[in-house]
């Protein structure tokens, strides 16, 4: 690639200015044009700090009179948005990569790859966990044959709901689930293959809010014939999430918010020396991993796969079509379909 890809990004909120701006600044594959926000005065402020030459405070893409110089558009507004500014980018010839939730409906989605296809842009999604070193490492084992024949395949998720959160996020279809549960359809996804959905339930919140208490889904896997089971839990006391696969040999477990991966060895017997040694593996496995993501976390440099993502996406716009294949339009809509399948037939229960 002789030309970085001249990109403007869109929506200044935390996960532009934390993980999209960072990773397009590390690479030499970008060249950070401006930036766009209908907050008065957030674009300006941003631009000064980081030395961006544009800036403009608008929430749609018609009033911004210097998008001739780019030839991307990153965006990560609220998911109520995406529809219309994907629309409006690839209508004006831009290459687009777009946050999850990909939009509001499958029908949307379905229109945006149609028209990014007829316009020969390359659309994508931010589905970055896929490929962040912990994720990878997993991924290596399975393909490895290390954890051995597959028996199930969890994703499990722990929210507390007093975090860092957007204000928008129970205005979604089941609130906050709408949000974040892409990160763990397309990490089972990436394991399992093609998913179809086996069955749905859901808690109603106990507090009056639209995110339910738990949620959790089954799945059949075009990549095997084990159990694929997503659970969320968005009323507890901790926030934490993880991918697990139960292998014959071993277990692998991805701890996704500290970038740490433990594979623990069949125990057998279960009998006391044996659970000694899984708790040996997954203590000295934790804190051996802390030495590097941990140092990462703390220096805000952990980019969660990020840095991947935006590689792909610049490659796939320079003409490496098959860069964009795990994170394009047809996995953004696949995971949608999921998402609102799950939604659509939820079974309510009642604690």
């Amino acid at each position: 690639m002789n030309c970085p890809l001249r990109v403007a990004a869109i929506g200044l909120g935390w996960v532009c200015l934390n993980r999209h701006l960072p990773a397009m600044a590390r690479s030499r594959r970008f060249d950070i044009v401006g930036i766009v926000d209908r907050s008065p005065g957030r674009a300006r402020a941003v631009a000064g700090k980081h030395r961006f030459r544009k800036h403009s405070q608008s929430s749609d893409l018609a009033s911004v009179d210097w998008l001739d110089q780019v030839d991307a558009i990153t965006i990560a507004t609220a998911p109520m948005a995406h529809f219309a500014l994907v629309r409006e980018a690839i209508a004006l010839g831009k290459h687009v990569l777009t946050e999850k939730p990909f939009t509001m409906t499958a029908a949307e989605g379905d229109l945006l790859v149609a028209e990014a296809a007829a316009a020969d842009r390359r659309l994508a999604i931010v589905h970055n966990f896929q490929f962040a070193r912990s994720t990878r490492r997993l991924f290596d084992d399975m393909r490895n044959g290390v954890l051995g024949r597959v028996n199930s395949v969890d994703a499990v998720q722990f929210g507390n709901p007093a975090r860092r959160l957007p204000t928008w996020c129970d205005e979604l279809p089941f609130g906050l689930f709408y949000d974040e549960s892409p990160h763990l359809l397309y990490l089972l996804r990436a394991i399992a293959g093609d998913l179809s959905l086996a069955r749905s339930l859901a808690i109603p919140s106990r507090t009056g809010l639209n995110t339910p208490a738990r949620v959790e889904a089954w799945f059949r896997g075009t990549g095997g014939d084990y159990p694929i089971r997503l659970a969320c839990n968005f009323e507890s006391s901790v926030s934490e999430w993880y991918l697990m696969v139960a292998g014959e040999k071993a277990t692998g477990i991805v701890d996704i918010f500290r970038d740490i991966y433990i594979r623990l060895p069949n125990d057998g017997q279960h009998d006391t020396l044996r659970v000694l040694r899984t708790s040996r593996a997954a203590t000295a496995q934790h804190w051996l991993q802390h030495l590097t993501s941990g140092v990462s976390h703390l220096t805000g440099r952990l980019d969660y796969g990020n840095d991947e993502l935006f590689d792909r996406f610049a490659r796939a716009a320079a003409g490496d079509t098959a860069a964009i294949a795990p994170i394009d339009g047809a996995a953004a809509c696949a995971v949608l379909r999921l998402q609102h399948a799950i939604i659509d037939q939820a079974e309510a229960i009642y604690p």
